[in-house]
């Protein structure tokens, strides 16, 4: 028994798409403002730190521009070629980027160990490096402050992980006050070292993030602390033993979790435990909006390192051999339905008679003795039950 669903076509999502791509524009104008004027400033100032830290904020514009494409796709309704959605497009989207960004890191380290041994290549920054550093610092600190608290609004990792970016752009500001206060007092290579400290920044965020992208492309399980609240989450439903086989995996920054649950009565009706399934599956969904997809599976017992079950046959070919043990019997021929209960390598089987039947109580004690004997040899078939309705 299983069942599934996913918030693909959640009606908030165009609400929440207009948000994230709404924050993320406004630091993106902010990338763009910032970043035109460091490099102009640094070229005409004399920082190669400054640079560098120019090219940083047009790095965080391309990420701003990568996010508003990928939540733009990502929000995209699941389809028959793509029945789990599209949130692997920004996956994808964001290693190319961090490629391009360890790429750019390490070409701003090489031009700057360069100078350092070309002495004459040395540049001597000016005041208003200062100044537009200053500004950056404050201004990226402003965005991080507004689109952290967006993020945590609409529990978007994305949109927190793009907030982090913002504020790694103020501390390569910072860096490059220091480097640039340092080559004004007289130490003529901080500067260039600036632009090594920055290049590494750069290059490490490049590297965090196609670690995390690789990581979801390989279908990692979300984090212990994730899965241990998930684990309690179904557990505190009523009707539910235990879990096991619970896999989890990521897309597009949002969370699929497949789950086999074992139920406290493992002879409940294929209805209850659809029941149950539903209500996991709602649970599961409201405690976290990260999650997107639930699979539940309900199984009778622990298969989940053997399937005792697997050499029984299926109804239509028990129920034969039962019509054939059963055959003669006081009451074969009055059966109304037959249930049956694969549990421990074996078959249960209940069955149902008229009430008319059960008015002489020697013959029900007879009547239950002999469809038990009947099957008493049969290694397929535990115990036999009868009642009356």
């Amino acid at each position: 028994m299983s069942d599934s669903t996913s918030a693909l076509q959640n009606p908030n999502s165009a609400h929440r798409y207009q948000a994230i791509r709404r924050v993320t524009l406004i630091g993106a104008l902010v990338d763009l403002a910032l970043g035109v004027v460091k490099i102009f400033v640094g070229w005409v100032a004399h920082s190669h730190s400054l640079i560098a830290d120019g090219v940083h904020s047009i790095s965080d514009l391309s990420t701003d521009l990568l996010i508003v494409y990928a939540v733009k796709h990502a929000h995209r309704e699941a389809d028959e070629s793509h029945p789990y959605g599209h949130g692997r497009i920004e996956t994808v989207a964001t290693v190319a980027l961090s490629l391009v960004l360890i790429t750019v890191g390490v070409g701003i380290a090489y031009d700057a160990v360069h100078r350092l041994f070309n002495t004459e290549r040395l540049l001597r920054p000016e005041f208003w490096t200062l100044v537009v550093a200053g500004v950056s610092v404050i201004s990226k600190e402003l965005v991080y402050r507004y689109t952290i608290f967006h993020a945590k609004k609409l529990r978007s990792a994305m949109l927190r992980a793009n907030a982090w970016h913002s504020r790694s752009d103020a501390l390569s500001s910072i860096v490059v006050i220091i480097g640039v206060s340092g080559t004004m007092a007289g130490l003529t290579y901080v500067d260039a070292i600036a632009a090594i400290v920055v290049a590494a920044m750069i290059a490490r965020i490049g590297w965090n993030l196609v670690r995390s992208s690789l990581r979801e492309l390989v279908d990692t399980g979300l984090e212990p602390e994730q899965i241990a609240q998930i684990k309690e989450t179904i557990l505190s439903v009523d009707g539910v033993k235990t879990t096991h086989l619970l896999r989890t995996r990521q897309m597009g920054g949002r969370a699929l979790v497949d789950v086999h649950l074992l139920l406290d009565n493992p002879r409940q009706s294929v209805s209850e435990g659809h029941q149950i399934s539903e209500t996991v599956r709602a649970q599961l969904l409201r405690s976290d909006d990260d999650i997107m997809d639930v699979t539940v599976h309900i199984d009778p017992e622990d298969d989940e390192h053997s399937i005792p079950n697997r050499h029984l046959p299926l109804r239509g070919e028990l129920l034969d051999g039962l019509a054939r043990h059963w055959n003669g019997l006081d009451g074969a021929d009055d059966i109304a339905e037959v249930t049956i209960h694969y549990l421990d390598g074996r078959v249960d089987v209940e069955i149902e008679l008229p009430v008319a039947l059960a008015s002489d109580p020697s013959r029900v004690r007879d009547r239950a003795k002999a469809f038990s004997e009947a099957l008493s040899d049969d290694p397929l078939v535990g115990t036999v039950r009868l009642k009356y309705a």
